[in-house]
């Protein structure tokens, strides 16, 4: 059930509700739709829609009706009453989703703190048959009241845990970040549309295997790989939740840690679905989206995905391509095939050139530092390598805020280091 007021066609947006609703299990034997400036407050819908779903039931036979935007629990508890049938919004469907495809403990901890924080607000109308035996007042409440009080401490109990204990995983990844920034490797975010083919893509840059279907919200939880760019630099490419046309707020709130990654990366790869007939308006989502938070002003390469499925006379790139405010670059792929790939990767490996800026540098490494030499071959590049009794002597371009790790043992610095060479003084050269 769709009141339609957005600018997605009314048939796409209840075929993608379809889609969400079978992810999570459900049979779809019907729809229905009401062009209204806005919501009713009461109902959502107006009374003549709401007799017309009641006649359906004949015909139909239907237990559940969802509707494809968020109800307030007042529509919700009145919806229920008139139709007499339960009724889920598209939040709630989200959220069930969610639950399924969540597979480590920290993704199965924001959602059901995403659950909670959407049930909390609804218990009042859960017990309302209940607190209406509680109008004496203070000495005479009655069990309506004693019960949604117990349930609304038990949850904010359970709440306040589940937020100690996801404190606990931001503290623990915080040190990951920051050890992986000391390192100097840059990060790649994929984002994009629910399925997009992320995860497929992801598969084909590494070589791993990450979790690919054709289902809405089929991965969950970010996934980091190491992959080598063409000059043989190394960075991470993380894998982030897919995005969808309203998605709710507290479903983005809740999916902390995934979009922390986006927030943490150098580049941002949108992958977009060219073969989807709303590429359209799915690559206006994603770029809306990352404008709410606020990761608008990293340099972004447009991965059009699927173009192995693109009918021979199709235009490529699209019109609209040229159109995106959040594009810097573009390449043509097949997650599927591999095709494009290694234009991809080239296109990324531009875009940190970009934001990056790279210092030319000669360092003399220990042997005993080894670890150093194998650091510059993964966050820079190494234009000659030579030996001699002190070490390993590197010469090439590194990021300038990898320099630290290698302050003690540069050699020759280029344009640009002189915090470096600053650093490096002794006592005896200062004074």
């Amino acid at each position: 059930m769709q009141a339609f007021r957005d600018d997605w066609d009314v048939k796409d947006s209840l075929e993608e509700l379809a889609r969400l609703a079978e992810s999570a299990g459900v049979e779809i034997v019907g729809s229905v739709s009401q062009k209204l400036t806005h919501p009713l407050a009461g109902t959502y819908v107006g009374k003549g829609k709401l007799e017309e779903i009641n006649a359906l039931r004949e015909t139909l036979n239907y237990d559940l009706i969802i509707f494809n935007d968020e109800l307030s629990p007042s529509q919700q508890r009145n919806l229920e009453k008139a139709l007499d049938t339960k009724i889920l919004d598209r939040t709630a469907l989200i959220l069930d989703v969610f639950a399924a495809r969540a597979q480590t403990h920290e993704g199965r901890l924001q959602v059901e703190l995403a659950q909670l924080e959407y049930r909390l607000p609804r218990l009042t109308g859960m017990w309302t048959h209940l607190s209406r035996q509680t109008q004496g007042g203070v000495g005479l409440r009655g069990p309506g009241e004693t019960q949604l009080e117990s349930d609304r401490r038990e949850i904010g109990k359970r709440i306040a845990f589940i937020k100690s204990q996801l404190a606990d995983v931001h503290r623990h990844r915080e040190l990951y970040r920051e050890h992986r920034r000391d390192k100097g490797m840059p990060v790649v975010a994929l984002v994009g549309y629910t399925n997009a083919g992320k995860s497929t893509l992801i598969n084909a840059l590494t070589g791993s295997l990450v979790l690919a279907e054709d289902k809405l919200f089929a991965t969950l939880d970010p996934t980091t790989r190491r992959v080598l760019l063409p000059s043989g630099r190394e960075v991470l490419v993380t894998d982030t939740v897919g995005f969808i046309n309203n998605l709710p707020t507290m479903v983005i709130a809740a999916f902390r840690a995934t979009l922390e990654e986006i927030s943490e990366a150098t580049v941002l790869v949108h992958v977009l679905d060219v073969t989807h007939p709303n590429a359209r308006e799915q690559a206006q989502t994603v770029e809306e989206v990352l404008e709410e938070l606020g990761n608008d002003d990293k340099p972004v390469v447009l991965a059009m995905n699927k173009i192995d499925q693109l009918p021979a006379d199709q235009e490529n790139p699209p019109a609209f391509v040229q159109q995106m405010k959040l594009v810097n670059r573009v390449a043509a792929i097949s997650g599927l095939t591999g095709d494009g790939i290694p234009e991809l990767l080239e296109q990324i490996e531009a875009a940190l050139e970009d934001e990056q800026r790279f210092v030319p540098v000669e360092v003399t490494i220990p042997y005993a530092k080894s670890e150093l030499v194998d650091l510059f071959h993964r966050v820079g590049r190494v234009e000659e390598t030579s030996y001699n009794e002190q070490g390993s002597v590197l010469t090439g371009v590194l990021p300038e805020r990898a320099l630290t790790g290698f302050s003690p043992f540069v050699v020759i610095r280029g344009e640009g280091v002189s915090s470096v060479a600053e650093s490096r003084q002794s006592p005896e050269s200062a004074a």
